[in-house]
């Protein structure tokens, strides 16, 4: 190495552990806890970035304080975490002032959760840097599913394996029998055929969807604990195609008086009084959901056919956060019509029509009508 080139080196190392130490002394810094933070490299951190940290517990020195994160899941969880989530606070207290922010913080909305703020003490400029990251937050999309490569990858590889076949049937020739780069050009390629078939079939259906709802609604509580019907919120299940989603109205007939829930605290309920005051609708996401091409109606099923709600949407009373439990496919509605027996006779509507299934029903030809005997079969019926 020459002569200039080694001095200039030498002036960068020597920067790297003059300079951080100089520049870091510029910077006064109160709090208790950002006296325990790596200032090296807190120097260089924004607010957001200050926030993140202390919001995470990455301070220098180990305190016996637990990270916000703890309890606060900042990235999507499908077991229902009562705290309410990183994205939840930074909602409903991003554009609130210190003072309140403050308050919160120290007397938490529920009485199981005061205990775990127990002593809290930030100052006002680490509650602004708290803020300023949940505010980022607000901003950002926290709930992304990462897409699944698996399949993608095995497609690939199915791919390069029919290149290499054909290569060599073609060009190369290296492979004595010219059965073998046959057979695996016929394998990869049905393989790769079967998953596109399956990829197509799968379009449209959530079979185990379950997103964050905006409200954490527990059904096992409502329904099992409280024993709440399940028609008491779903109102139209009876008479219309749709089940219904209950107005928050509707939830106000219980919580005008129970303010403060068992394990959620005040913070969810919280936000049903919100949407009443600010004349605001509650955004639930809709998990259960068929293509615009079918026709299914609650009416016909939980009336008339007298079907449980169970049998569609699994047992939900014992669900903290509702998923899709069945694929609904045509399939698996069609293997329902073939094998439900139809209240034939006690039925008005069929006693006056259908004569051929009521000789066959007389003359001991049938014992049982299904639904696929009347008509549960025919395209008509669900796509018109």
């Amino acid at each position: 190495m020459s002569k200039p080139y080694g001095f200039f080196y030498a002036l960068i190392i020597l920067f790297l552990f003059i300079c951080p130490p100089a520049l870091l002394a510029i910077e006064a810094d109160s709090s208790h806890i950002a006296e325990t933070e790596d200032h090296h490299f807190n120097y260089f951190l924004n607010s957001e970035k200050r926030g993140e940290r202390l919001f995470k517990g990455l301070t220098r020195i180990k305190t016996d304080l637990t990270a916000c994160v703890s309890c606060h899941n900042i990235d999507y969880i499908d077991t229902l975490n009562w705290n309410p989530s990183a994205t939840d606070i930074s909602k409903t207290f991003a554009d609130k002032s210190i003072a309140e922010f403050k308050a919160v913080l120290m007397d938490p909305l529920g009485k199981k959760m005061e205990a775990s703020h127990v002593g809290y003490s930030y100052s006002d400029e680490e509650l602004g840097y708290i803020k300023a990251y949940l505010s980022q937050l607000k901003q950002e999309t926290i709930y992304t599913t990462k897409p699944k490569i698996n399949n993608i990858l095995v497609f690939v590889f199915f791919g390069v394996l029919i290149t290499m076949a054909l290569i060599d049937l073609v060009f190369t020739k290296k492979i004595k029998y010219k059965l073998i780069p046959i057979l695996i050009f016929a394998f990869a390629f049905g393989y790769q055929i079967n998953m596109l078939a399956d990829g197509a079939m799968a379009l449209g259906r959530k079979q185990n969807y379950q997103p964050a709802q905006p409200i954490k609604f527990s059904h096992k509580i409502h329904a099992t604990d409280n024993k709440i019907d399940c028609r008491y919120c779903h109102t139209t299940a009876d008479e219309s195609k749709s089940a219904g989603i209950p107005h928050v109205n509707l939830c106000m007939n219980c919580h005008v008086i129970v303010r403060e829930g068992t394990n959620s605290g005040r913070f969810e309920i919280n936000k049903i009084h919100a949407a009443i005051e600010n004349n605001t609708s509650v955004e639930w996401v809709r998990i259960h959901q068929l293509p615009d091409h079918v026709f299914f109606s609650h009416a016909q099923h939980a009336n008339v056919g007298k079907r449980e709600c169970q049998e569609c949407h699994g047992l939900v009373e014992e669900m903290h956060v509702i998923k899709q439990v069945e694929d609904l496919s045509m399939g698996w509605c069609l293997d329902c019509h073939d094998k439900t027996a139809v209240d034939f006779q006690a039925n008005g509507y069929y006693s006056s029509g259908f004569k051929n299934l009521q000789e066959e029903l007389a003359t001991g030809l049938k014992d049982t009508v299904r639904v696929t005997d009347i008509g549960g079969r025919e395209c008509a019926r669900c796509h018109y």
